[in-house]
């Protein structure tokens, strides 16, 4: 879907309908989150918002809109997209920013439709007193993340228009409370948010109520590869102007209020009584979407974790004819669990609004992180030039995690508790790849090649294939794994007319597939290196049928079935492909870490996705064997060659 990025009226409004969601519902509850629904006092109300407005300027704005956008891999955005570009400079330690930022904004895909649909829905309770909106709000969770499948074109299609006409009635709204007490423009000097901070009692603390603002920027930068930064910055102008009338709008209702009123929400409040039911249902729309945003996000950022090798192969799907718009199901159906798990213990938004906010600004702190190295070692900007801005960005996302850890007693410890958690199931199968990376021993191409010819002149042997493939870890032409040579020979010696070892390169680009084949014997062993961008699906087959016809036509190989019936009657040359598993031995002793990690490993990889179905192989075309695999020990290919010739010793 290409014509997404384009800037176009279509592409706009697409954008609008998929992107700004999250940041754009904010409104239902940022100020009764500030002022408790029942503390109006001026100083409180000018200051908060003052705060609201130059906090969607520096952050949302500045920080996402114009920095962030810049900063893409290829056209895709997020946190991996910045982990990618930074992969070869910074890798000892760049994967904990990575993995703290992804697991927080996973953490807050519990939070954000849970608390936005919530906000929406208890809206009714003005004008039907009493009611029971918690299983309405489950309801529209199940559909929400059941209609996920449809992909993000046809959401967005739906979806644009309800969010035009929901931002408009944000801006309209706001401007009827603002032409009738247009006191709160003052907040527009920065002043009063310092002041607000620094002198206002409990100020800092209120802070943590003024982030709900600019909640949604994250996923917004994560959502950059769908529909490109020009479509987001233009829709942004638009959807900003509305938030601010909107915000400034509540600030003025709020500052007419007579004192000891009290609110149930300020955002329905201001909505004349004859229009608030088609004003709630509105709303519960917006708030769906809301919701759409984040989820959105998570799957671009879990698709983008599983092609860096950062997580075990899932089912991804491609809804649409855009590539870089994913489906996961066993996501979508975990988010789907999470999200009613925090209804169900929260119950109301009030309360949702305690454990909301903290999960977020940890993960924008990382970014901010990442962004700096970025910074420095991909654009090469002198260290002194970023200082103003991590001063900015730095201090400003510090006093947010200063106020939102006041929430941590209030529920604020349930979103810690899932980020710390995914973060430590990201980091033990981290871990594990890491351990099993060092554990991938090699042995000598020149000395693995005479052997495979015996094999190949053996006549005692029966032919396994006529193609005989093995995918390889070894990245280089001079040397193989152990576990293949153990395979070839050490088990029965596997017999084939043609060798095929090929190695998966997932390169730090999010598309194209590029490929390199290196003769090993002529003919009959070729060593296969294809790159894959960390958003291409890793399907061989279709690769290696082309290279086959392409050496076929340059005489470099045979090209027919090793199978006389089959040669004969013309059917084409057949492929097998062996998957290795590679068992770390129990004769090697780890650390409880290590142990942790590699037990992890495996029973994470259960829910995963097998080889087979990862490189799109038919089960009938592969067979699988178990290797076991000790570090300390090396394929000793003397002693195979023995092995395979007895008769010479």
């Amino acid at each position: 879907m290409q014509q997404s990025k384009a800037i176009t009226t279509a592409g706009l409004l697409i954008t609008l309908g998929i992107v700004f969601g999250d940041i754009g519902t904010s409104p239902l509850y940022v100020f009764t989150a500030i002022t408790g629904g029942s503390n109006f006092d001026p100083e409180l109300i000018i200051g908060g918002m003052s705060c609201v407005l130059w906090t969607l300027l520096i952050i949302a704005t500045y920080k996402y809109i114009y920095l962030a956008l810049n900063a893409n891999n290829k056209g895709e955005g997020g946190i991996f997209a910045l982990y990618a570009l930074l992969l070869n400079k910074k890798s000892r330690w760049i994967i904990f920013p990575a993995l703290i930022g992804c697991a927080s904004l996973i953490s807050d895909g519990f939070l954000t439709p849970a608390i936005s649909i919530s906000s929406a829905v208890e809206g009714l309770d003005g004008i039907f007193p009493g009611i029971k909106t918690l299983p309405i709000v489950i309801v529209i969770i199940i559909g929400l993340f059941l209609f996920q499948q449809f992909g993000t074109q046809l959401i967005g299609k739906a979806f644009g228009p309800v969010m035009l006409l929901w931002f408009l009635l944000l801006g309209t709204l706001g401007f009827m409370q603002l032409i009738e007490n247009p006191i709160a423009i003052k907040a527009i000097n920065p002043a009063y948010a310092v002041s607000f901070i620094f002198n206002y009692p409990g100020g800092i603390w209120v802070m943590g109520a003024v982030f709900l603002c600019t909640t949604g920027a994250e996923a917004l930068y994560s959502d950059l590869g769908h529909f490109g930064k020009q479509n987001i910055r233009i829709s942004w102008s638009f959807v900003l102007s509305m938030l601010l009338l909107n915000y400034f709008g509540q600030a003025s209702f709020c500052l007419s209020l007579p004192p000891g009123a009290k609110v149930e929400s300020i955002f329905f409040a201001t909505v004349p009584a004859d229009l608030l039911p088609y004003v709630i249902g509105i709303a519960t729309l917006a708030a769906i979407i809301a919701s759409q945003a984040l989820i959105t996000g998570i799957f671009t950022l879990v698709n983008e974790a599983i092609k860096l090798k950062l997580w075990t192969n899932l089912k991804v799907k491609h809804p649409t004819e855009e590539r870089g718009q994913v489906y996961i199901p066993f996501i979508n159906y975990f988010l789907m669990i999470g999200c009613i798990c925090v209804v169900l213990i929260f119950r109301r938004s009030a309360r949702m609004e305690s454990a909301y906010g903290l999960a977020i600004v940890v993960d924008m702190l990382m970014t901010t992180l990442l962004f700096i190295f970025y910074s420095v070692y991909i654009k090469k900007k002198k260290v002194w030039y970023l200082v103003p801005g991590i001063i900015l960005f730095g201090s400003l996302e510090l006093i947010f995690l200063i106020s939102n850890g006041n929430k941590i007693a209030h529920g604020g410890w349930f979103t810690l508790v899932i980020a710390f958690g995914i973060f430590v199931l990201l980091y033990l199968y981290y871990h594990a790849k890491m351990i099993r990376r060092k554990m991938a021993e090699y042995t000598q191409m020149s000395e693995v090649l005479p052997i495979l010819m015996d094999v190949m002149d053996d006549k005692s042997l029966p032919f396994e294939a006529t193609n005989l493939v093995y995918p390889a870890r070894s990245n280089s032409v001079d040397s193989l794994d152990t576990t293949i040579a153990y395979s070839l020979f050490r088990m029965r010696p596997k017999r084939a007319n043609v060798y095929w070892f090929v190695h998966i390169e997932t390169i730090n680009e999010p598309n194209g597939i590029a490929h390199k084949v290196t003769p090993l014997i002529d003919k009959r062993c070729f060593f296969v290196t294809i790159e894959f961008g960390f958003k291409e699906d890793h399907r061989i087959e279709p690769i290696l049928f082309e290279i086959q016809a392409n050496l076929k036509a340059k005489k470099k190989i045979a090209g027919v079935s090793i199978f006389k019936s089959a040669k004969t009657n013309g059917i084409s040359p057949d492929f097998k492909y062996v998957l290795l598993n590679s068992r770390i031995s129990a004769d090697y002793r780890m650390s409880f870490l290590d142990e942790m990690s590699i037990r992890f490993y495996r029973f994470i990889r259960v829910i995963g996705v097998n080889s087979a179905d990862d490189f799109g192989l038919h089960n009938s075309k592969t067979v699988t064997e178990f290797i076991p695999i000790l570090p300390s020990t090396l394929v000793d290919v003397n002693a195979l060659e023995a092995e395979l010739d007895p008769e010479e010793d």
